[in-house]
């Protein structure tokens, strides 16, 4: 069937469904990023239900407003506590959500404690289950991600793989064919749609008092800030850095180094944790990428800036060797990054010229048909 009548057929049938017959799991902000562009064209059918994994203002409620989401149908409150019992309690209490009303389907995203939880709690009702960002593999068992995501993977009805790499280790795991379908990465429709213009960017770097050649630094990974040495060894590296650096403060990395009483190096600059549209700006008009964020590496092709990732392994091989590196926290951070500054716009005119390998902006559309197939069908 051509894609211009997938599209209509689906666009027909999601007429025909209830309000809120749809289920969007989601508790962080990569899953309110990435399935926003979803939510908007599912409408009134989707009914949003929010874990609070993340639970802060600064790392939730900000980005419902950025994203013009819709007010979640739903709102737990799992935040702050152990892996553990933030899978057992959203488990628990997905399951009397999903089993109250006459949802059609789940859609879970990503790799984190709420995809788990709502991939287990829909399966147990035997209700049929999406997973955006299916087949993604850092083949690190130390990764609680990795667990995550594989799970939800083989309980998943339908497997939304954003490569034709991710669809391969779905193959590889004897995952049927007819349940994976390639769409692309959602996190290009959002991107472009919410990247302020130059005007806007430049605006944003005068009112943040930030030099218009500086280095852009995130990290919230367990691996790297739960563990004092290694937190200190990456303060260290940032400071070894030959330009400005600026850190937007995750909660758990600011928890951490008040415990430690670390010193900052004088180009290190703390900020507050930005809202979506202004780290966007950010990234795009910084020189170079340090991080251990996944959302990161994928941004990073879009914008067409260099990432240093901070990681014992990735499971987005797509961009290594091209937009990204991979170093583990010691002394090869800052080497990578001072090598990049060092001929800073021939690495930029490089990496102009490399397509995304996670596709356009269709993806979301793309999935939302790929949903509305598995309904009819079933």
């Amino acid at each position: 069937m051509a894609r211009t009548a997938q599209a209509r057929d689906s666009a027909s049938f999601l007429d025909q469904l209830d309000d809120r017959s749809v289920a969007v799991v989601l508790g962080t902000r990569p899953e309110m990023v990435k399935m926003s562009g979803m939510v908007r064209l599912l409408g009134a059918k989707a009914a949003i239900v929010h874990t609070g994994q993340h639970y802060s203002n600064d790392l939730s409620d900000v980005f419902f407003d950025e994203l013009e989401l819709p007010e979640p149908a739903h709102r737990l409150q799992i935040g702050g506590a152990s892996r553990s019992d933030q899978i057992r309690s959203a488990i628990s209490a997905l399951s009397r959500i999903l089993a109250e009303e006459p949802f059609e389907v789940v859609v879970v995203q990503g790799d984190t404690n709420t995809t788990l939880a709502g991939a287990v709690a829909a399966n147990a009702l035997d209700l049929p289950l999406v997973h955006v960002e299916a087949g993604l593999r850092s083949f690190d068992r130390r990764m609680p991600e990795e667990h995550n995501r594989v799970v939800a993977d083989h309980l998943a009805d339908l497997l939304l793989a954003p490569t034709e790499d991710a669809k391969r280790n779905l193959t590889n795991e004897a995952i049927a064919p007819h349940r994976v379908r390639v769409t692309g990465n959602t996190v290009v429709e959002a991107l472009t749609r919410y990247q302020p213009d130059s005007v806007e960017r430049k605006k944003l770097l005068t009112d943040l008092g930030i030099d218009t050649s500086f280095v852009l630094a995130t990290f919230h990974r367990p691996e790297n800030v739960d563990d004092g040495p290694t937190l200190a060894r990456i303060i260290d590296q940032l400071g070894r850095v030959e330009a400005p650096v600026v850190l937007p403060m995750h909660p758990r990395t600011r928890n951490e180094m008040e415990a430690m009483e670390v010193d900052l190096p004088e180009n290190l600059s703390i900020l507050e944790p930005l809202g979506y549209v202004d780290f966007l700006a950010l990234e795009a008009e910084c020189d170079v990428l340090i991080s251990d964020s996944g959302g990161v590496q994928e941004e990073s092709s879009i914008v067409k800036r260099p990432v240093v990732v901070v990681r014992r392994s990735t499971e987005r091989p797509e961009v290594v060797g091209t937009f990204a590196r991979l170093t583990t926290p010691g002394p090869h951070v800052a080497d990578i990054a001072n090598e990049w500054l060092a001929d800073i716009d021939a690495v930029h005119a490089n990496l102009a010229t490399i397509p995304s390998p996670y596709g356009d902006d269709t993806a979301p559309a793309a999935s939302v048909e790929a949903i509305a197939t598995l309904i009819t069908s079933s």
